[in-house]
């Protein structure tokens, strides 16, 4: 299957960016480092959560220190230990150096140079696993460091390893390691503001379902943002101001994404959809009251907070993907081409969030989430695809509505021309046909008294006054379409009568007729009308036959119509004649009128019927009529 040149386009644009991100990611894992990595430390127990000073770290005794070996270093934390300390000693650096710990765990950080005290967090953020880059003075090189932590939970202190080297590489290090996430949270948010400006050129009904879209990807943006180690280094003071912002994305991003669904695929059954996100939507806003209540009260209620922003939370977010997702296979499984491709995406989501979920609550909390980012990329590629097959469905409709649209004014125009030419002819034809009837008996009276000569040219003139006559026929059943006389017409046996008066004429153009017909078709009409109509229909077939032609009219039963199609193999037509079939006047043949295809239209139009044409160029063409169906009682 050949794709379209738009879509090739972007599958391109899409492995090219995969696999530029996989590059970037190879080249930041194997980059070469020059910086002193520590394989072990020592660590030492603290009962008191007193914040220490640098008094009390000169006062630390050298009993009870306990080595700890960087691979495995989480420490189970002894009944009433509410602190810990940790100490190492540096190598030598000429200057601008730094140390960076891979993982720090602790709402309250402070380390010492020789019991000086050199970095302090102030308790401005929850160091929940995050890393930590802390410069040192210039006179730092062999110097012993004491780094204290306290009130991190269950298990604080360092994990994971100690980096020594220049700060500069230090920090380009710390830099490439989670620049990835604020790529990917730069991208959202900056794809999220693009999304809204276009949403604004949008009708009502696509509005909606944009703004949303735009909530639920920004607030996927700032959480990657927020989330990101590298953030509390830029902003080392606000880290409660961080994890707030990444609070409220989130209590935005649940009932957003809940709404989205709901405009996707409706409100389920019961509307159990639009009740989940009304809950979500009551809880969320419960939480940011909280949030805010807790900032007044100078974080007071951080316990009860953290256990309805984070457990609370956390348990929904579970039920919620797992909800949606069972809901999302059901719409699948129905065939639902956007369902399908919200699963997809869904489902990489849900089985990476829930997965580190559990890996959370196993860790006590202690879990630092990373796949989840990735998950959310995909899931939200998906819902950006969704979002434009519903932008191109609706400009397919309208194009449709502007084909509709034409084709109702070309039948518009058509109708006032027959209308125009119903009333000519009406008016006209038989004022025409008497004097037209009176010349032919004069010419007849006039020939038996002549020449043969004269008698030749008066044979002409009444030749051309027959001519006319028929034109005035012609025009007079145009006019007044209506059938006088209704009958219940087999259509078989009038079908038949009119190949019958048709085969000599088709024999002499080297064609045949063929008749495939079921018996006992029935239609309302006038016998006399039928007839000419499909007279006109199978004589216009035999004009453009050449050698070895052949006419197929076949006729069926389709559920309450009766189908007619004459079908031959002449030299058809095309799209520019086509589109003027039935007009007044107009004729492929050199002596034609164009009023045997009006008074076609018009017969079967008081028929209630309906009549199509199709044709290629050198392919021949094919009538289609369709008629009501008539039953006999």
């Amino acid at each position: 299957m050949k794709l379209p040149l738009q879509k090739t386009a972007a599958a391109m644009l899409v492995l090219l960016l995969l696999t530029a991100i996989l590059f970037i990611g190879i080249a930041m894992e194997f980059s070469g480092h020059s910086e002193t990595v520590l394989a072990s430390w020592e660590l030492k127990w603290a009962s008191t959560g007193d914040v220490p000073t640098t008094e009390d770290s000169a006062a630390i005794s050298e009993a009870d220190w306990v080595k700890v070996i960087a691979i495995g270093s989480n420490q189970i934390v002894p009944e009433g230990i509410t602190a810990a300390w940790q100490r190492f000693s540096l190598p030598y650096y000429t200057e601008n150096s730094a140390f960076l710990i891979n993982k720090v765990y602790g709402n309250n950080i402070k380390a010492f140079l020789n019991h000086s005290l050199i970095y302090d967090s102030q308790g401005q953020s929850n160091y929940n696993g995050s890393k930590v880059l802390i410069p040192l003075p210039e006179d730092a090189s062999g110097g012993q460091i004491y780094l204290w932590s306290s009130s991190g939970g269950k298990e604080f202190g360092i994990e994971g390893g100690i980096r020594v080297g220049s700060y500069g590489e230090l920090l380009a290090f710390y830099v490439k390691q989670d620049l990835m996430d604020l790529i990917i949270g730069a991208t959202l948010i900056f794809m999220a503001i693009v999304l809204l400006v276009c949403s604004l050129f949008l009708k009502r009904e696509l509005f909606s379902s944009g703004l949303l879209l735009v909530l639920v990807i920004l607030s996927f943006g700032v959480m990657v943002v927020t989330y990101s180690p590298f953030l509390p280094l830029i902003l080392s003071n606000h880290g409660r101001v961080i994890e707030l912002i990444f609070d409220l994305a989130l209590f935005i991003l649940l009932p957003a994404f809940t709404f989205y669904f709901e405009k996707i695929f409706g409100p389920g059954k019961n509307s159990i959809v639009t009740r989940v996100r009304k809950f979500q939507m009551g809880y969320s806003v419960f939480c940011v009251c909280l949030a805010m209540l807790n900032v007044l009260v100078s974080y007071q209620l951080a316990d009860f907070y953290k256990f309805m922003s984070v457990t609370g939370i956390g348990v929904l977010i579970s039920l919620q993907l797992i909800f949606l997702l069972v809901l999302t296979i059901i719409y699948a499984y129905s065939g639902n081409t956007d369902a399908i491709i919200f699963s997809i995406g869904f489902s990489v989501f849900t089985i990476l969030s829930l997965f580190e979920l559990v890996l959370y609550y196993m860790s006590s909390g202690e879990y630092h989430f990373y796949w989840w980012k990735w998950g959310m990329v995909i899931f939200v590629v998906s819902l950006i695809v969704i979002l434009g097959r519903r932008f191109a469905r609706n400009h397919e409709q309208v194009i449709e509505y502007s084909r509709d649209l034409e084709r109702f004014n070309d039948n518009l125009q058509r109708s006032e021309k027959m209308e125009i030419i119903s009333e000519l002819a009406a008016s006209v034809a038989h004022e025409v046909r008497n004097p037209l009837q009176v010349t032919r008996g004069f010419l007849q009276i006039l020939g038996e008294r002549s020449s043969k000569k004269e008698k030749e040219y008066l044979q002409m003139a009444m030749s051309e006054l027959d001519r006319a006559s028929l034109i005035i026929t012609d025009f007079l059943t145009f006019a007044k379409p209506g059938l006088e006389t209704v009958d219940l017409l087999e259509v078989d046996e009038e079908l038949k009568h009119v190949a019958g008066i048709l085969v000599p004429l088709a024999n002499l153009q080297g064609g045949a007729i063929e008749l495939k017909v079921e018996r006992g078709l029935q239609v309302l009409g006038s016998s006399a009308k039928f007839k000419q109509a499909f007279i006109n229909i199978i004589k216009n077939s035999i004009e453009s036959l050449q050698e070895e032609g052949l006419i197929t009219v076949t006729a069926w039963k389709s559920e309450d119509e009766i189908i007619i199609s004459v079908h031959d193999n002449g030299e058809g037509m095309n799209s520019s004649e086509l589109a003027r079939l039935g007009e007044p006047y107009y004729s492929n043949k050199t002596k034609g009128t164009g009023l045997g295809l009006m008074v076609t239209f018009r017969i079967i139009e008081a028929m209630d019927g309906s009549i199509q044409f199709k044709s290629e160029k050198g392919e021949g063409t094919k009538v289609v009529v369709n008629l009501p169906v008539t039953v006999r009682k």
